[in-house]
């Protein structure tokens, strides 16, 4: 084919010969150390307490106390005297019902039934409704070392935020090298080597409107099952690196509206040095993808060469991005009309 992929001069074979359908799938995978954190009870408490109403109520010595599951349990059975399937290593729940109970029980069944409770090795107990503990859960979460928490939430409303946030808390992580930027909606990963000119890429976006996430360095967790969430450092949020110039705090150049603290990642593109001879997509009919933690993000790669607006494309190749999200893929659709061309001139010819 002539350099220009749409030339007149091609024959039609020659024009369809790059529209052989989809390619496999072209993964690239990085080796990331990926962390499953040990969460406490303090970790919970100290990052949830004004969101979920929280107060310490006794039993701070129990305070580093692990957190097993990302769930809470609702111990009603357990206070029955049936412990199969109990869930000892999550937060204990106790609501208005559960408090109802212990307290029309005598002292002392109350503290034989809580004794059990908490000689199986559970890490903590919520109280809900902002109901006062039993003066039994108070001796024996001091004396058994597991802090009694209470909250002012319905047992409902803070099951919701609860899990959302262990949730968050317990979600595998890991750092990549690059920029993580919001761009029409979406969160881009902007990768290369170094020098290839992601920050100024990224400067160059932020000067069109849209939010710096995360420059350099990028911490990534697996919220929930699928979506990988790209956030900045606390020391450097705000602040990005541009060759030649130094640092910049781009909250302070262009508003605080020009950066964010947290996005999820939608699509990765690649930056590389362009070199005399080197392949690049002209179809768009390869498939690449870039896996990390286990989840593939789609990926779009650009060759970096004199001239070229590297901010445009990646604008660009967001937009195709989320055509294709929305079942609109313009490559696929030119294929489809090249081979309904094809078949209709050999109809003619034959």
């Amino acid at each position: 084919m002539s350099d220009s992929f749409f030339s007149k001069n091609d024959p039609l074979e020659d024009f369809v010969s790059d529209f052989s359908g989809r390619d496999e799938v072209k993964a690239e995978r990085i080796e990331t150390v990926h962390r499953q954190r040990q969460v406490t009870v303090r970790d919970f408490y100290e990052s949830a307490r004004e969101r979920l109403d929280m107060e310490l109520v006794a039993g701070e010595k129990g305070l580093d106390n692990v957190i097993g599951e990302k769930s809470l349990n609702r111990p009603a059975l357990a206070l029955t005297g049936y412990f199969k399937h109990f869930g000892n290593r999550r937060l204990q729940l106790f609501g208005a019902g559960e408090i109802s109970y212990l307290s029309d029980l005598r002292p002392e069944t109350q503290m034989v039934l809580l004794e059990e409770i908490f000689a199986k090795g559970i890490p903590g107990i919520i109280v809900s409704r902002g109901l006062r503990p039993t003066p039994s859960m108070i001796d024996l979460s001091n004396s058994f070392g597991v802090p009694v928490l209470r909250s002012r939430l319905k047992s409902k409303d803070f099951t919701a935020e609860a899990t959302m946030l262990l949730d968050q808390e317990f979600a595998p992580e890991t750092n990549i090298h690059g920029t993580l930027m919001e761009v029409r909606g979406k969160g881009v990963l902007i990768r290369g080597e170094s020098g290839v000119g992601k920050s100024e890429c990224a400067l160059a976006l932020i000067e069109r409107g849209y939010l710096l996430v995360a420059d350099d360095y990028v911490t990534v967790k697996l919220v929930g099952d699928n979506t990988l969430i790209g956030s900045s450092k606390e020391l450097n949020y705000g602040f990005m690196e541009c060759r030649g110039i130094g640092i910049i705090n781009v909250a302070s150049m262009f508003g605080v509206r020009s950066v964010r603290r947290s996005k999820r990642i939608d699509l990765v593109v690649s930056l590389v040095h362009w070199k005399d001879g080197m392949e690049e997509e002209r179809t768009g009919m390869e498939t690449q993808v870039f896996e990390v933690l286990g989840k593939r993000i789609p990926k779009i790669q650009l060759a970096v060469r004199p001239g070229r607006d590297m901010a445009r494309l990646v604008e660009v190749a967001v937009m195709v991005h989320t055509l294709r999200e929305m079942g609109h893929d313009p490559a696929q659709e030119l294929n489809e009309r090249l081979i309904s061309t094809m078949e209709k001139h050999l109809q003619e010819d034959a």
